[in-house]
């Protein structure tokens, strides 16, 4: 047997190497043809994601070589089969996206024996090299079993180690608590498969920026996060073809939208809009009041595109996806869906002030996307209005976007898209970054930084010239004189005196007090729940006729914050406010800013907290000076929802809820 693995082995190495020589020497062809306009993309096929563990055994002769292998192999594969069942699809909610990206190479190679895809991609893209793909030929079903085998193993191994997450109910997480350290956690945040294996070896414990991680990488897998940062973000549009339809499966629906808006008060031009874009014009038809389903089919049924604005508002899982996505960017993160029918467009050619990924959950969309006309027109501030097809120059990306794909541009990004005439499309625009760039920054800073510099310095308050009107001015400005000269040079100095007043920390702080104000809720398990003020506590007893369940905080009741981006510590006017999420609507800016105003002294139990996340800190263990100080401070961001407990607090009347009404 290991005979045979090793000739397996020594065969195919060299017939890989023959193999890569001829695809190296047709993408050396192609690239002849090639061409690019301003910004060049990223084609990245889903099919070269952990091919490398199949490439030992990549050749005819040495597949066929093994038969005692593969007779082994099939019948280890119908004892799995049999005793684990399927796996189950490989979609964009569970951890196989993620934890088995074998399944996604699977899907692929079933489909390229059909002769449905294509296995090479235009551009294979590596963290080290850049090498054509392998091609496989007449070794592909055994191939598809050794992956089935692999992934079989693997899923066998984490069913005995898993458990659902408190979160979704959908992602396996290890069973118990995980703390995790600082030694944990990459310098950007994000984890490689390796850490994600030996999480399964560890206790778990609930990390909202490590779920946001997992989301975001399967949002663009099978691209590095750190790589897109490094080489795409603000930078060039990204298209990610999987070949996998299922992919996306558990954003969104059209089934879910016709649901909503049989159940939900839908407001035309609130909630959805109806739209055309014919013969270069753009036209919005919204009737005044509800859109009832019938209406909206109707309109749909006419050719009109539906554009639903805000479908975290309706949906759970939008709701779930982009309150973790909001604290991997740090920025607030929002969504539109559009569902438009075969053979029409709903948009004029325009450009967006966010950064856009393009999630294709059904049918197929044709996308054209142009470059920036100037440099003010790039990263902008504000979205455009619409363009006309001669004012867009040509496209810089063309092509078709099928169900599981995702297409990523940054803001400025010129584009248009429209149906086949065979097929509808549903996708959904993820969004992020709008007005949360250095400049909004500076806008924060700025003002209060000259503010303080006044108060601060002489220098600043000292009279200016009483000619300086003179020889400044639109008038003067090609005047050169000596006293224009002193005038600019002192303005200089005084500009630069203005670095050391700038009060920085306080205008990240006004900057995060924006996104807690634009952030989505967390949405809370019922785990959660219970283990907090939504779910604990003191409740009415129909049978008892009285109140029961009263329960109390102790010294040594552990806690932490709900989720590690819920809260913002600001100084204000010699105030202390805590300023929280958790109360947030789910449409944009639905509630006033809410906040608790604490005590000066009080402030460092919060920090402590802060910096704790993800981890229990009891009680006792905040930094106060007197024990009453730490209840009063754990009690009162407990009663607003915003601490859990790591167990359920006990009834200290004895009452349970087994068995009692009410």
């Amino acid at each position: 047997m290991k005979s045979n693995e090793n000739s397996i082995k020594r065969m195919s190495a060299f017939a890989v190497k023959l193999m890569k020589n001829k695809q190296n020497k047709k993408a050396e062809a192609n690239q002849d043809k090639s061409t690019s306009t301003y910004v060049s993309h990223d084609v990245l096929d889903n099919t070269q994601h952990n091919l490398s563990l199949l490439s030992t055994m990549s050749t005819a002769s040495a597949l066929n070589s093994s038969k005692v292998y593969k007779k082994k192999m099939k019948s280890d594969m119908k004892k799995i089969a049999k005793k684990q069942g399927p796996l189950g699809r490989a979609s964009c909610l569970p951890d196989h996206a993620l934890n088995s990206p074998m399944v996604n190479t699977i899907q692929t190679l079933k489909k390229a024996k059909k002769g449905k895809t294509k296995i090479l991609p235009d551009i294979q893209e590596d963290n080290r090299t850049k090498t054509p793909a392998l091609s496989f030929g007449s070794d592909i079903n055994l191939l598809k079993e050794i992956a089935d085998e692999l992934n079989a193993k693997k899923f066998k191994a984490q069913k005995r180690n898993t458990r659902k997450s408190p979160l979704t109910g959908s992602l396996d997480v290890p069973a118990k608590k995980r703390k995790v350290s600082n030694d944990d956690k990459s310098e950007d945040g994000d984890r490689d498969d390796a850490e994600d294996e030996r999480d399964n070896e560890r206790p778990y414990m609930y990390d909202s920026r490590h779920e946001a991680t997992k989301i975001f990488r399967c949002l663009i897998h099978p691209v590095k996060p750190a790589k897109f940062f490094s080489n795409l973000w603000e930078k060039k549009p990204m298209l990610v073809k999987r070949h996998q339809a299922n992919y996306n499966e558990g954003w969104f629906s059209t089934d879910e939208l016709d649901k909503i808006l049989r159940k939900e008060n839908v407001k035309f031009g609130v909630n959805l809009d109806v739209t055309t874009y014919r013969d270069g014009k753009r036209e919005t038809h919204n009737p005044a009041g509800r859109a009832y389903a019938p209406v909206v089919w109707d309109f749909y049924q006419t050719g009109c595109s539906i554009r639903l604005l805000n479908p975290q508002t309706y949906s759970r899982n939008v709701w779930k996806f982009l309150s973790e996505l909001q604290e991997y960017f740090g920025s607030s993160v929002g969504a539109n869906i559009y569902l438009t029918p075969p053979g029409s467009q709903g948009f004029a050619p325009h450009y967006d002030d966010i950064e856009a990924f393009v999630v294709q959950l059904e049918g197929k969309k044709h996308w054209r996307l142009y470059a920036p006309r100037s440099d003010a027109e790039t990263l902008p501030r504000y979205s455009s209005g619409n363009f006309s097809p001669n004012e867009i120059g040509e496209p810089i990306l063309d092509m078709v976007l099928e169900a599981g794909d995702m297409l990523y541009f940054p803001r400025g990004t010129i584009h248009q898209a429209d149906t086949p005439e065979d097929t509808h499309s549903l996708h959904i625009t993820v969004s992020t970054y709008q007005k949360n760039t250095w400049g909004d920054l500076m806008e924060k800073l700025l003002p209060r930084t000259i503010q303080m510099a006044i108060e601060e310095d002489m220098e600043f308050r000292q009279a200016l010239p009483r000619d300086y009107l003179q020889y400044m001015g639109i008038a003067n400005q090609d005047v050169e004189s000596p006293e224009r000269t002193a005038f600019l040079r002192k303005v200089e100095q005084l500009m630069m005196k203005l670095v050391s007043h700038a009060p920085l920390d306080a205008a990240c702080d006004q900057m995060g007090k924006d996104l807690i104000h634009d952030s989505l809720p967390p949405l809370l398990s019922q785990e959660e729940k219970d283990c907090s003020i939504h779910g604990a506590g003191e409740m009415w007893n129909k049978k008892r006729q009285t109140i029961s369940h009263s329960v109390e905080f102790e010294p040594d009741t552990q806690v932490k914050l709900v989720r590690k981006g819920v809260i913002r510590l600001v100084t204000e006017d010699d105030k202390v406010h805590v300023y929280h999420s958790l109360e947030n609507a789910r449409i944009y800016h639905g509630e006033d800013m809410q906040y608790i105003e604490i005590t000066a002294d009080a402030a460092p139990a919060v920090e402590y907290l802060i910096h704790a996340y993800p981890e229990y800190t009891k009680v006792d263990d905040l930094p106060l000076d007197k024990m009453t100080q730490r209840m009063e401070i754990a009690v009162i961001l407990y009663d607003k929802g915003l601490l859990i407990t790591s167990q359920p607090l006990e009834p200290i009347d004895g009452s349970s809820s087994e068995g009692e009404e009410g």
